[in-house]
C-alpha cells in the first residue's frame, strides 16, 4: 500500500518544482513510510511513498518498462499479477522485478486504456507514456483506493492519494463547493466525484482519465466497469453451492504477502466469515486477529469476537476504547481532509492502531451488508414500497406529508413509536424517501440550519440529485437491488471505504477487502432478492451458507456496529469542546449557518429534550474542518 502524487503541465514543458512536489508527497508519508521515489522530465513530476508488501527488495517506484519510456506510480494490489505476468511474458514483454507493479506498465503497453479491465484488485495509479505524451489515471472498480485531482492556474494537473496533497499546493483555490455542504449534512460525507472544494475532485470508482498533451481537451472521467444488477438471476441451488467457495477463493488470493498478515474480527457476521475462511486456508498456521471493545457494554462485542477466535484458535488480541476516548476529535479532521461525520472513525482508528502493532496487512469484512442486503433500512424500504404501490402519490403526499410534519420526534420512545421519518418518506418518491431515511439531518432541519446566503448559493440544489444520477444507471426495476446499487455508489465508497482507508493508512496498515472482489460482486449481484431478505432476516443466503462454520448466536444476533456514545459525550466530557466549536467566531463569520438554530439544537440536547447527537457531531466536525482549512 502506498501514496502517489504528480504534477503535469498540460500546455507546456515547464519544469516541475521538485522541492514543492517533495513537500506535497511528504504530506502523505504515513501511507508509505518505507521509501519515497521521484521522477522528473520536462513538464512532469511523479512521486511515490512506499509501504513494502510484495517484492520488498524490488519494485521501487516510479517504475519503468525496459526501455525507460513508460512509468507508473501505483497504490494498491493486483492480486492476479502472477497470471498476467505469465501472459505478458508470452507476448514478448520483458520483466525485471517480481511484484505486481511492473504488470501495470506492460499491461498498458499491450492493451492501452483497456489494461484496467485485466486487473483484479484494489488500485489507484498513474501511467506516463512519454512517446505518446499521455498521462493515464485509474481507480479500482469499487473505490477501495482513493485518487484526487485538480487543475491549477497555468493549466497544471495535480493528483494525489489524499486531498491534503491538493490543498497543500500554494496555488490551489480553496473556494468551497456549496452543494458539498448540502451533501455533507445529508449523508455525512461529500459524494464522488466532488470534494468540499469547488476545484478539487475524486476519480470515481471504476473510472479512468486519459490526458493527451498533443490533443488538449476538457478532463473527462470514463467509466470502464459498473455493477450489473440486471443480469439473469442465479438458481437457488447455484447460490447455495457456490456462495462460500467463491468467497473463499477471493480470500485466498488476498493472502499473498511478504509481511505479517491478519484480519479484523468484530464478532459480526462478515468479519467472522472472513476469519473462518482464512483459518480453513491457513491450516498450518494460526490467523492473527484483533478487535476493539468498549468499556460501555451497550457497544461492546468482544465476547462474540472471542468466541470466533476460540473456535478457530486464532492469535487474538483485543484493545479497548474507553467511554471518554475522544482525544481523536481534533485528529479526525487532519485524517480526512474534508468534513466527515461518521463517528465510528474513532474505534476504526483504534483497531487499525492495534492491528499495526502485530501485522502489516489485515483483511476486513467490509461490503457484506451492501452485497447481501444486511441493513435494516433495506427491509424498511421494501415495506414502504409496498405501501407506495397501494396509494396514489397525491394521496400519499397529503396523508403522510401531514403526519410527517405533525408527528412528534420521539427519540426517547420505543422504536415502533418513532414513526416520523417513516411518515415523511412515505409522502415522497422511492428515491427521495430513501434519501430521507439515510439522512443525518432531514430536509426541514437543513432548511433551518442553512443561512440565507448558503441557500442562495445552493440555488435549490438537493442531495437527492446524487441518488437520481446513480439511479439512472442502475439498470434494475428491483426495489431492493436499486438501493443496494445506490449504497455501493455512495455510502460504501464515501463513508465505509473512506473511513477504513484513512484510518488504516494513518498507521501504515494495508487493508484488503475480499467481499468486494469485483468478480465476487458480479456473481453475488445475481442472487435473487428473495434469498437475501427473508421475512425480517437480512443477508439470509449468506447466513445460511455460514451455518456449518459459525454458531447461530453469531449469525442471527442483533447487529451492533461500531457506535460510540456521542449523546452522553456531548452532555459530559465533550460539552465544553462542542460549545466552543459550535459558537466559534470563525464558524459565525463564515455566514453559512443559522446560529440561533444551532443554539436551539445544543440546548435541546443538553436538556435531554431531544437526542441531536448526530447533527451536533456533524456540526462539530464541520467547524473543526473550517477552522483548520479555512481559518
Amino acid at each position: 500500500m502506498c501514496g502517489i502524487a504528480g504534477i503535469l503541465h498540460l500546455q507546456d514543458n515547464q519544469q516541475v518544482d521538485s522541492s514543492l512536489l517533495k513537500q506535497l508527497n511528504t504530506l502523505q508519508s504515513h501511507r508509505g513510510p518505507d521509501a519515497d521515489g521521484f521522477h522528473y522530465e520536462p513538464g512532469l513530476g511523479l512521486a511515490h511513498r512506499r509501504l513494502s508488501i510484495i517484492d520488498i527488495a524490488g519494485s521501487h517506484q516510479p517504475l519503468f518498462n525496459e526501455t525507460g519510456d513508460v512509468a507508473v506510480v501505483f497504490n494498491g494490489e493486483i492480486y492476479n499479477f502472477a497470471e498476467l505476468t505469465s501472459e505478458l511474458k508470452a507476448k514478448g514483454h520483458v520483466f525485471s522485478t517480481h511484484g505486481d507493479t511492473e504488470t501495470i506498465v506492460h499491461a498498458w503497453e499491450e492493451w492501452g486504456v483497456d489494461c484496467v479491465k485485466h486487473f483484479r484488485g484494489m488500485f489507484a495509479f498513474a501511467i506516463w507514456d512519454r512517446p505518446k505524451q499521455q498521462l493515464f489515471l485509474a481507480r479500482d472498480r469499487m473505490g477501495i483506493k482513493p485518487l484526487f485531482y485538480a487543475v491549477l492556474p497555468g493549466n497544471k494537473l495535480l493528483f494525489g492519494s489524499e486531498l491534503k496533497v491538493i490543498t497543500g499546493h500554494p496555488e490551489f483555490d480553496k473556494t468551497l463547493y456549496y452543494s458539498g455542504i448540502e451533501q455533507y449534512f445529508t449523508f455525512g460525507y461529500i459524494a464522488e466525484p466532488n470534494t468540499i472544494f469547488a476545484h478539487a475532485f475524486k476519480l470515481n470508482p471504476g473510472h479512468t482519465i486519459l490526458l493527451d498533451k498533443n490533443r488538449l481537451a476538457p478532463i473527462q472521467q470514463q467509466q470502464y466497469w459498473d455493477i450489473d444488477f440486471s443480469a439473469p438471476p442465479l438458481a437457488e441451488a447455484e447460490v447455495k453451492e457456490q456462495l462460500l467457495p467463491r468467497l473463499k477463493e477471493a480470500v485466498d488470493i488476498r493472502l499473498i504477502a511478504e509481511v505479517p498478515l491478519g484480519a479484523f474480527l468484530s464478532g459480526g457476521v462478515d468479519s467472522s466469515a472472513v476469519v473462518a475462511l482464512m483459518a480453513q486456508i491457513q491450516k498450518d498456521k494460526a490467523v492473527n486477529t484483533c478487535s476493539i471493545g468498549f468499556d460501555d457494554q451497550r457497544f461492546d462485542e468482544t465476547d462474540y469476537a472471542n468466541r470466533v477466535a476460540s473456535q478457530y484458535q486464532t492469535n487474538h488480541r483485543t484493545g479497548q476504547v474507553d467511554r471518554d476516548d475522544f482525544s481523536l476529535v481534533d485528529k479526525l479532521v487532519s485524517l480526512y481532509d474534508e468534513p466527515y461525520a461518521d463517528s465510528s472513525a474513532i474505534p476504526t482508528y483504534r483497531v487499525c492502531q492495534l492491528a499495526r502493532q502485530h501485522v502489516t496487512v489485515a483483511l476486513s469484512g467490509d461490503g457484506g451488508d451492501e452485497l447481501f442486503a444486511g441493513y435494516r433500512r433495506y427491509r424498511f424500504q421494501l415495506h414502504e414500497e409496498k405501501m407506495r404501490s397501494l396509494l396514489p402519490s397525491s394521496v400519499r403526499r397529503h396523508l403522510f406529508g401531514s403526519l410527517g410534519r405533525h408527528y412528534p420526534k420521539l427519540d426517547w420512545a420505543p422504536r415502533f413509536l418513532r414513526a416520523k421519518t417513516t411518515f415523511q418518506s412515505l409522502a415522497m418518491s422511492a428515491l427521495d424517501g430513501y434519501c430521507n431515511t439515510v439522512s443525518i439531518m432531514r430536509p426541514e432541519a437543513r432548511a433551518q440550519l442553512f443561512s440565507p446566503m448558503l441557500k442562495q448559493q445552493l440555488g435549490g440544489y438537493h442531495s437527492g440529485e446524487v441518488f437520481l444520477r446513480h439511479a439512472a444507471n442502475a439498470n434494475t426495476d428491483d426495489p431492493l437491488k436499486l438501493v443496494q446499487y445506490l449504497d455501493m455508489k455512495t455510502y460504501l465508497v464515501g463513508d465505509i471505504l473512506t473511513k477504513v482507508d484513512r484510518a488504516s493508512m494513518a498507521h501504515s496498515l494495508e487493508v484488503r477487502v475480499p467481499l468486494l472482489d469485483h468478480k465476487y460482486v458480479e456473481w453475488a449481484s445475481r442472487i435473487p432478492s428473495s434469498m437475501n431478505i427473508q421475512g425480517q432476516e437480512g443477508k439470509a443466503a449468506f447466513k445460511q451458507a455460514l451455518q456449518p462454520h459459525l454458531p447461530d448466536d453469531i449469525l442471527y444476533r442483533k447487529k451492533m456496529g461500531f457506535a460510540v456514545p456521542l449523546a452522553s459525550w456531548f452532555r459530559g466530557p465533550l460539552k465544553q469542546a462542542l460549545q466552543q466549536a459550535l459558537f466559534s467566531e470563525a464558524l459565525a463569520d463564515a455566514g453559512l449557518f443559522n446560529q440561533s438554530y444551532i443554539q436551539r439544537l445544543y440546548q435541546q440536547h443538553q436538556s435531554g429534550q431531544h437526542d441531536h447527537s448526530s447533527a451536533l457531531w456533524s456540526l462539530l466536525m464541520f467547524s473543526q474542518f473550517y477552522q483548520q482549512q479555512m481559518g
